[in-house]
């Protein structure tokens, strides 16, 4: 189990190295068949292929400036630098989704041959297949430490792996005589790109904006009222700075309850709290007076 935000952090950068590598070769490979094809279908995900690797980057760059230590300037550290990333992953997929619907409008209006069709759709089984695999080890690793960036890439990668499926319909088409088809596929494809920006950003604003899942404070809430001592529990806070979880909360305690029972109390609804939630990082505890 990951506690720390240093091994939480290094988990990270570790799948985003992992998915970076997989997706580069995924992509080579694509850029080499769009050449030699001239698929507008397989353009749209090569594209969109490419788009993650300039993503996982600056994702990767996140994750090592939220390890370092607070200072004077930037008291609560620098782990809201992954949420940044997120805002320039929304962009990069806004310009891919921009660039796909040209090349698809222009196929429309000027078909072009396909050749080398065996290689497309070599090329876009390769790359659902690799996508897939990308997508399953980043939501995986996104949830094990709690970063809803690394999650939002994972599910990014697996449209990419379904609209590695869809350039096969555009293989097809042109089998069939339907050149048309490779780029309404890339239509289909810019629409399904656009729907997962808006998923992401939704996501991506909400934590900017100090938001959180309301079974956090119920969790927050329930634990810390379980603690024997506590008579109630108001005043609960919770945010995410990056891939960790910070709460506040005031405690009612006892009428008799002396300042080394305050503390006591203190302590194991702070540790109850990080075994029901792995992902926090920080707990600051007041008392009502």
């Amino acid at each position: 189990m990951i506690r720390t935000a240093d091994e939480a952090s290094a988990y990270g950068i570790r799948a985003a190295w992992f998915s970076l590598a997989g997706m580069g070769a995924t992509a080579l490979l694509q850029i080499v068949i769009v050449v030699l094809s001239g698929s507008i279908a397989l353009l749209a995900d090569t594209v969109h292929n490419l788009g993650h690797l300039a993503t996982t980057i600056p994702l990767i760059i996140a994750f090592r400036l939220g390890r370092r230590p607070a200072t004077r300037r930037y008291s609560y550290g620098y782990k809201r630098a992954e949420d940044l990333v997120g805002l320039f992953i929304g962009l990069i997929i806004a310009v891919s989704a921009a660039l796909i619907i040209w090349e698809s409008i222009r196929g429309l209006i000027e078909p072009r041959p396909l050749s080398h069709l065996g290689w497309v759709l070599a090329a876009a089984l390769v790359g659902a297949a690799g996508n897939e695999a990308v997508a399953i080890y980043r939501i995986r690793a996104g949830k094990r430490i709690g970063s809803a960036a690394l999650v939002a890439e994972g599910q990014h990668a697996r449209t990419d792996a379904l609209t590695s499926l869809a350039v096969v319909a555009g293989v097809i088409g042109a089998w069939f005589g339907l050149p048309q088809l490779d780029a309404i596929i890339g239509l289909l494809i810019a629409a399904v790109i656009i729907a997962v920006l808006v998923n992401s950003m939704r996501t991506v604003v909400h934590r900017l904006m100090d938001g959180t899942e309301t079974d956090t404070i119920d969790t927050i809430e329930h634990t810390a009222a379980a603690i024997n001592g506590v008579r109630a529990v108001d005043g609960v806070r919770a945010r995410w700075l990056g891939h960790r979880l910070e709460c506040e909360l005031t405690l009612t305690l006892d009428p008799d309850t002396n300042l080394a029972a305050a503390d006591t109390v203190a302590h194991a609804v702070r540790d109850r709290l990080h075994h029901e939630l792995p992902y926090l990082n920080r707990t600051v505890i007041q008392f009502a007076a």
